[in-house]
């Protein structure tokens, strides 16, 4: 089986309150591994991924793009590139972009993928015009009909204009790339799906989005507030861990500003990064 070139596509950074991110863990102890500003908020990154082979590109996740308004933006302040000036760093353009898959669709992993149309109001267009856009059916459905707790992270204008388009296929049907399995959790959203990838040298990478968003965020308790099932992500979290650990598989952390990927530990208690890595 031929594997996947990975790379790492930085679509900026945001700021989120620290308490948010990190639950019900106390400040004393997770403002000693991350910073806060004097508004509580952490600086998180978002990483994308490229996945090359042949000629097919598939994008996973886009960072939350740049149409929203100032009074938005104020609340995170994002910083770097979006997602289109990161690409074309690397030296790629949007139209080669065959495949976009969403992990899912708060505003943070999918806004790249809209843009705003120059010059009207409320007109979108897509940011990958020749990508086919996959998520899966049961999350776009509870996207477009969100519990009120949810609400202010599925905008509209992240979303429908894929709906307008037509570009929307379904994970559920069959994701059809040999390299690529996809994992389905349901603590964090409905449906959230975490790609497992195998590289050239046939390597497995476990993609984590916002099941562990950081390496912080390997350890058991520390389950984000934006959860609407978290004793369901603690579960989740210790059978995918314990499966990467078996596997030898790597972990891809979406969100980690200074740790894009790990080698995973395990000492009888407490599962761990035994060793940084990069893509």
């Amino acid at each position: 089986m031929q594997g996947w070139k990975i790379v790492e596509v930085m679509a900026g950074t945001l700021k989120l309150d620290g308490g948010a991110m990190f639950g019900v863990v106390p400040k004393s102890i997770w403002n000693t591994l991350m910073e806060c500003d004097e508004q509580n908020r952490c600086t998180w990154a978002m990483r994308c991924l490229l996945l090359e082979q042949g000629q097919r590109r598939i994008l996973v996740d886009t960072g939350m793009g740049d149409k929203q308004s100032a009074r938005f933006f104020s609340h995170y302040e994002p910083g770097g590139n979006t997602i289109l000036p990161a690409l074309e760093s690397l030296g790629i353009l949007a139209d080669s972009i065959t495949d976009v898959l969403f992990t899912h669709l708060h505003f943070d992993h999918c806004g790249g993928a809209v843009l705003k149309q120059a010059g009207t109001i409320d007109d979108f267009i897509l940011a990958f015009p020749n990508a086919r856009h996959w998520v899966s059916k049961e999350h776009w459905n509870h996207a477009i009909n969100p519990n009120s707790r949810e609400k202010a992270s599925f905008l509209k204008e992240n979303i429908l204009p894929l709906e307008r388009a037509g570009v929307l296929n379904w994970v559920e049907d069959g994701f059809p790339y040999e390299g690529i399995r996809l994992e389905t959790v349901f603590g964090h959203t409905a449906a959230q799906i975490l790609p497992v990838i195998v590289d050239q040298q046939g390597q497995e990478w476990m993609y984590m989005a916002d099941l562990i968003p950081s390496v912080h965020h390997i350890r058991l308790p520390f389950v984000m507030g934006y959860d609407i099932r978290p004793l369901e992500t603690m579960r989740e979290k210790e059978r995918i861990l314990n499966e990467c650990l078996e596997s030898g598989r790597n972990l891809i952390f979406e969100h980690d500003l200074s740790t894009s990927a790990a080698k995973l530990g395990f000492d009888g208690l407490h599962y761990f990064m035994a060793e940084p890595l990069t893509l």
